[in-house]
């Protein structure tokens, strides 16, 4: 058999990071990234990957609303301490700020030239700014309930502002008059969103009274009032030019009536479901079959449903934000019989609250199937970092999952949840295909078959194993079937917290929270061996792809590895600092890794007892750890809500390695050059990008020796930029320390100070600290040469007293006494 090459290195490629936990947001002018809310700080995410641009810290307060200037250079924030901020998002840093309202602003909204920014604000108030000089414009009351919503008319040429509240009323003011010139009262609840038609005529105005309504904005009348059964959260008007509405206008059917021009609107709601509108008439053109939305088993309807939606520019389509955080990225197509359709794109989700469990997907290991603490099963595509489908059957959460493809080729996903069932799942039709119930407890451990791929193991709270089959089940029906335990056992004195399958199909193991691993002969689980050592819960247990062996990680923050022939423990592995969850084995059996409480993920060589690497990525404990049975690349989730996705590095390490080796090697040739040719400016350049102090020292060194010194150093340093000028300065830090090597130190430090300018030198990236490195050692230095100044003095006098020398006569004495001789 071909030697194996142990894995020296991962590194994280990829990482799904939590970026939206509901709140206000804001879509870039071109749709490339958006703005939202992470608990009390702000996020900037790529649409098309969830990737986070930046971070920006809030106040420690909610945020309560967010606008994005016209340019996408501006960003407006404000939050529960009614601090309204302006951010530069090139550099993130705050311009001005200042505060307005009584109580936080609850929208904002920012007019098509940048320059006036409106406030909606929980104090019934509307406030208009200027945004350059941070001042009130405009000072509107009227509104007996909180403002809900606010938007500028987007006629740059009529200056209207509109507001819609909850005392069941929208607003218009006039921003040259100052006034307000119509209130228009034909809602019974909060208002909850407002749209302009595409001509600029129609308001719609959107409520948690079931109805879209719509005014004519030349005499502010309600022209026609839409019922839609349903609480309304946004109504979006669809442009013309998009998808959306040439795929509308092609299907729509019958023929056009004369009267005003009709426009088509989205509306979406508490049942999450999207539908399209026709303004002709309040026809319902499109009503999507089935919700996209993941629904909760909660009871409470604020996790329900649609929040907010957006006709995204440059024809990207719609995009709606769920009440669990998710961004459903919507586009349009001709269906059957030329009937309109929409066609789900994109799943970003914003937040996955604690990752429990992941399992690598499908025969290319390309998607990742993700429990957390849902009743929902999320299955991600690493290619874009989006969620592709999501399964919905549980009624509470989902504790374990496993995958496998099956002996008849079908790519399958069992699940176990705190409902005390275990739910068998086809990956391409997206449907459960088994139910198994049966367990008195929460399942906390499912692992599938390895070699006959027809049965499944789960473990459960209620200290019993089971094994379920589904070689004869039936996975066309369209209803789940029941499937049926073949064999039971009580395994332990307390919870299964792990559950694994031998490669032969031999045997399971079964870890549990009394400190013991039991080792069970399939398929009747008699058993074989206990294994018997650790201190607290064991909760991970695996084989040995190779070896008659088992991998156990414990809360006694050890790993062990038992024989299975006699149960004795093997090896001990010890270096995490907490809980070990997860272990799992990799490179044929003979390295693995592992993840615990202490947020680590470890690499460890069996042979040795070594580990080989320790990376911190997560802030949390790591609950899950998956591994790529062909791939071998890693991934990790946990109490952070972030998903890492780890490959093997040691080839790429080696060969970067070698290059920059390759590199130095040819570096340190042209450097030996330039010293023989004396082109010290660029010997001291090459040294400098080698990283050789030491060389560099040498050079200095030889050119303080030489005639007109201090000419030749400043030819040297004055082609220096800010970083290599702060490398120096930490060098000579360090040669000053060393008595031997101060005297080059302090002439290199003179010639700097001589050059530079003191703005200059305060730019240098910490100066401070290189100051009050420097200005111990060399008054040290100073006051030592002193001394020896002094000292001098002394050799003179007594040198002097004995006539060994003679004393020093001034010139002009000398002449005197000469001239006296004359006479």
């Amino acid at each position: 058999m071909a030697s194996v090459s142990y894995k020296k290195s991962y590194r994280c490629v990829k990482s799904l990071q939590q970026f939206y936990t509901g709140g206000p947001y804001a879509v870039s002018s071109d749709g490339s990234f958006i703005v939202c809310t992470c608990e009390d700080s702000i996020k900037i995410f790529n649409s098309s990957n969830s990737s986070i641009r930046a971070t920006i810290g809030g106040d420690s307060e909610q945020i309560t609303a967010l606008a994005l200037g016209p340019n996408n250079d501006i960003l407006f924030s404000s939050s529960h301490s009614r601090q309204i901020i302006v951010w530069d998002l090139c550099t993130l840093q705050k311009i001005r700020s200042w505060k307005g309202h009584d109580g936080p602003a609850m929208g904002m909204a920012c007019d098509a030239s940048g320059g006036l920014l409106a406030t909606a604000g929980a104090d019934r108030k509307v406030l208009v700014w200027d945004v350059d000089g941070g001042f009130c414009t405009h000072y509107f009351k009227g509104h007996k309930g909180v403002v809900t919503c606010i938007m500028f008319h987007p006629d740059p040429n009529r200056l209207l502002l509109f507001s819609g509240s909850d005392d069941a009323t929208v607003r218009v003011w006039d921003l040259v008059t100052k006034k307000c010139i119509a209130t228009m009262e034909k809602h019974f609840s909060a208002v909850t969103s407002l749209a302009v038609s595409e001509d600029g005529g129609v308001l719609l105005s959107a409520g948690r009274d079931k109805v879209v309504n719509l005014w004519d904005l030349s005499d502010y009348a309600c022209k026609i009032t839409v019922p839609t059964y349903e609480v309304l959260e946004a109504v979006c008007v669809i442009h013309s030019g998009n998808t959306f509405y040439s795929c509308l206008s092609s299907c729509k059917s019958g023929k056009d009536r004369s009267g005003p021009p009709a426009f088509y609107f989205v509306t979406v709601g508490e049942r999450g479901i999207v539908r399209i509108w026709n303004s002709e008439g309040a026809v319902c053109l499109f009503e999507q079959k089935a919700s996209d939305v993941a629904f909760s088993s909660d009871s409470d309807d604020l996790r329900r449903g649609f929040t907010a939606a957006t006709m995204l520019p440059s024809d990207q389509g719609l995009l709606c934000i769920t009440a669990d955080q998710q961004f459903l990225f919507y586009s349009a197509r001709k269906g059957t019989e030329e009937a309109f359709d929409l066609i789900l794109g994109k799943r970003l989700i914003g937040y996955n609250e604690e990752i429990v469990d992941m399992k690598f997907l499908g025969e290319d290991e390309d998607l990742l199937a993700v429990a957390t603490n849902l009743e929902q099963v999320r299955v991600y595509d690493l290619s874009s970092m989006s969620c592709s489908y999501v399964l919905a059957g549980h009624t509470d959460i989902v504790l374990c999952l496993d995958t496998c493809i099956s002996s008849c080729g079908k790519t399958l996903i069992v699940t176990g949840s705190k409902d005390n069932s275990v739910r068998l799942w086809d990956s391409v039709s997206k449907q459960c295909i088994g139910v198994g119930v049966g367990h008195m407890g929460a399942v906390g451990a499912v692992s599938f078959s390895k070699k006959r791929r027809n049965f499944f193991v789960s473990g459960s709270s209620d200290r019993t194993l089971k094994v379920w089959s589904f070689d004869d089940l039936s996975i066309d029906s369209e209803e789940p079937n029941n499937l049926k335990a073949k064999a039971v056992v009580a395994a332990h004195d307390k919870d299964i917290n792990s559950v694994a399958v031998a490669p032969n199909d031999s045997y399971a193991c079964s870890g549990s929270q009394d400190r013991t691993a039991c080792v069970w002969k399939l398929p009747d689980l008699v058993l074989a061996t206990t294994l018997k050592g650790h201190k607290r819960g064991i909760w991970s247990v695996e084989f040995s792809p190779v070896d008659l062996c088992v991998v156990t990680a414990s809360g006694d923050k050890t790993i062990k590895m038992w024989a299975l022939t006699d149960g004795s423990c093997l090896k001990t592995f010890e270096g995490h600092t907490s809980s070990v969850l997860r272990a799992s084995f990799i490179t044929r059996g003979t390295q693995f890794v592992s993840c615990g409480s202490d947020g680590l993920l470890k690499l460890w060589t069996v042979k040795t007892n070594e580990c080989n690497a320790t990376y911190d990525q997560h802030e949390d404990k790591v609950w899950a750890l998956a591994i790529g049975k062909k791939t071998e690349m890693l991934a990790t989730g946990g109490g952070d809500a972030v998903i890492n996705i780890w490959h093997d590095s040691t080839a790429a390490d080696k060969e970067e390695a070698f290059r920059k080796e390759e590199e130095g090697v040819l570096r340190g040739q042209e450097l030996e050059n330039a010293v023989l040719a004396a082109d010290y400016a660029k010997a001291i350049r090459i040294a400098f990008e080698l990283r050789r102090p030491h060389k560099l020292f040498e050079l200095l060194s030889e050119l303080c020796r030489k005639n007109e010194a201090e000419g030749h150093v400043r030819d040297a340093l004055q082609d220096l930029g800010k970083e290599e000028l702060r490398l120096l300065l930490e060098y000579i830090r360090e040669w000053n320390t060393k008595p031997k090597l101060c005297h080059v130190a302090q002439f290199v430090l003179f010639q700097i100070f001589t050059l530079l300018s003191p703005m200059e030198i305060v730019e240098v990236r910490g100066i401070s600290e290189l100051l009050e490195g420097l200005i111990p050692y060399s008054q040290r230095h100073f006051s030592r040469i002193d001394r020896l100044e002094r000292s001098t003095f002394l050799l003179d006098y007594t040198l002097t007293g004995m006539s060994v020398i003679e004393p020093e006569i001034d010139d002009r004495e000398v002449k005197r006494a000469r001239m006296e001789v004359k006479c």
